[in-house]
């Protein structure tokens, strides 16, 4: 396994050390899983991924935090999409295989623009310990794959300080209902700066994630639930982490379009692996 190349690249990222960094790691075949979540886990980011051309065409793709294999990430498909293009100089569009089944990613102009399965959330009974854990209680809670908590401002989202122990705590599903997901919290309000339209954060300390600094996945959830309360389809949103990142996006039936910026922050060769 030495040898093998990664870069770091900055995803929704519209200025220098912004957005969420991911590392990419192109292969030729696949590593032993056991290796890709200790790669993942010395690389320390949200997440790393890793792509190889697929036997039938097309490109297959899987992610991990530094604890866990996941089966949708937004950021680092971005990043494998800048890495393709403005690195190994492959042209867009680009179409994975995953676990979530057949993700595509086009180029618009500087953006990168990803193509997922939209997520809508429903209203649902908090889990209890949710306000203590975020400190603050939500005007409302909802649930497509992560809890979403509809919070009174945009200052309220961004002056957050959760307690992320008590955030790993929490129930995976509603009360009654079967456990279908690990439990992360979205975090959201509308913008309040003329410009964006909604703000977001998002905790995922079970999964290795205490905040993540731009969440694509979470988007497939924030862009239907505000496209609905707003009535539009088009979406300018902030996720207001301390690195922060800025996402264009769109309702297009029962899809969501993302579009960001990615920069490249390293490039290096992997010396040992094994």
């Amino acid at each position: 396994m030495a040898g093998l190349s990664f870069y770091i690249v900055n995803a929704f990222a519209d200025a220098p050390f912004a957005g969420n960094p991911a590392a990419v790691v192109p292969l030729e075949r696949w590593l032993p899983d056991e290796a890709m979540q200790a790669m993942a886990a010395q690389h320390n980011l949200s997440e790393t991924a890793f792509v190889l051309p697929a036997p039938e065409g097309g490109l297959d793709l899987r992610w991990f935090t530094p604890g866990v294999e996941v089966p949708l990430c937004g950021h680092a498909t971005l990043a494998t999409a800048f890495v393709l293009a403005e690195v190994l100089g492959r042209t867009p569009p680009f179409s994975f295989t995953t676990r979530s089944g057949t993700l595509g990613v086009a180029k618009e102009g500087d953006r990168y623009v990803l193509d997922f399965p939209a997520q809508p959330p429903r209203p649902v009974t908090p889990p209890t310990g949710l306000a203590e854990a975020l400190g603050a209680a939500p005007l409302a809670v909802f649930k497509a794959r992560d809890w979403l908590c509809l919070m009174d401002s945009a200052e309220t989202v961004r002056a957050l300080r959760p307690d992320h122990g008590l955030i790993a705590a929490l129930p995976d599903a509603p009360p009654g209902e079967t456990a279908g997901q690990t439990a992360r919290v979205i975090v959201t309000a509308p913008g309040d700066d003329g410009v964006h339209d909604s703000v977001s954060r998002y905790f995922a300390a079970r999964i290795g994630i205490p905040e993540d600094p731009v969440t694509g996945a979470a988007h497939t959830q924030i862009v239907p639930f505000w496209a609905g309360r707003l009535g539009k389809d088009e979406l300018t949103c902030r996720q207001a982490s301390a690195r922060g990142g800025t996402l264009w996006c769109r309702m297009d039936g029962a899809r969501v379009r993302m579009g960001g910026l990615a920069r490249l922050y390293a490039r290096g060769e992997i010396a040992a692996a094994d």
